[in-house]
């Protein structure tokens, strides 16, 4: 029930923002129509790095309890901060391209992003090698909580070495009126997708670990 309510709520959100960003937003001056990736591009960022939160503290709360419900809850959480970290890196050269002349350069923040995915990549490397559920939680959890720390080298990664990405404007008052409330109602559609698809990743991660449990209890 709660899953069909979020992909109503998500789909309709999902609509208005699309709806927003390509009939009423007004078009940038400057950069023309390419900056409208700028409303998917950065609540896909804030999403993904609200993920990796969510797998950072779920990671310390398995450490403290030992319950694998937060093993699932973590594992849930970073499948989508990895999915919505390649979509940053994916509209990021998209929108590079026409603005910078290239689809990629080694900027700190493009650079950072890219450590982030490599990092969250190894996380499931590790869950997929690693046998022993208890284990694998376990190291699962060190590895999601150690990279966290690159989250806040991510988003302070322009003020930390004069990158050349486009700063945030929503903070410095450069983003204003319909432009932000475009902003706003893409980042909810964003944050109603990602529950969303938690709600049904929980669920499908519990089936699948009581199946292993009914294997092997079966196997005896």
């Amino acid at each position: 029930m709660k899953s069909k309510i979020l992909l109503i709520v998500s789909t309709a959100l999902i609509l208005a923002a699309l709806a927003m960003v390509f009939m009423f937003v007004p078009t940038d001056t400057k950069q023309g129509v390419t900056q409208r990736i700028f409303y998917f591009h950065v609540p896909v960022a804030w999403i993904a790095f609200f993920a990796f939160f969510i797998t950072f503290m779920a990671g310390i709360v398995y450490l403290v309890k030992r319950n694998l419900f937060w093993d699932i809850v973590a594992s849930a959480s970073a499948e989508i901060g990895l999915l919505f970290t390649s979509l940053i890196l994916i509209t990021g050269s998209i929108w590079a391209r026409p603005v910078w002349g290239e689809w990629w350069v080694w900027d700190a923040r493009l650079t950072a992003s890219l450590v982030l995915w490599l990092i969250y990549v190894a996380y499931f490397v590790i869950r997929a090698y690693v046998i022993d559920e208890e284990r694998r939680a376990r190291f699962a959890a060190v590895v999601g909580i150690i990279g966290f720390v690159d989250v806040p080298i991510v988003a302070l990664s322009i003020q930390l070495s004069g990158s050349q990405h486009p700063s945030a404007g929503i903070f410095q008052g450069g983003v204003k009126g319909l432009m932000l409330v475009t902003l706003l109602l893409s980042i909810a559609a964003f944050t109603a997708l990602y529950l969303l698809f938690m709600a049904v990743g929980i669920y499908i991660k519990k089936d699948e670990r009581e199946l292993v449990i009914l294997k092997e209890a079966v196997k005896e």
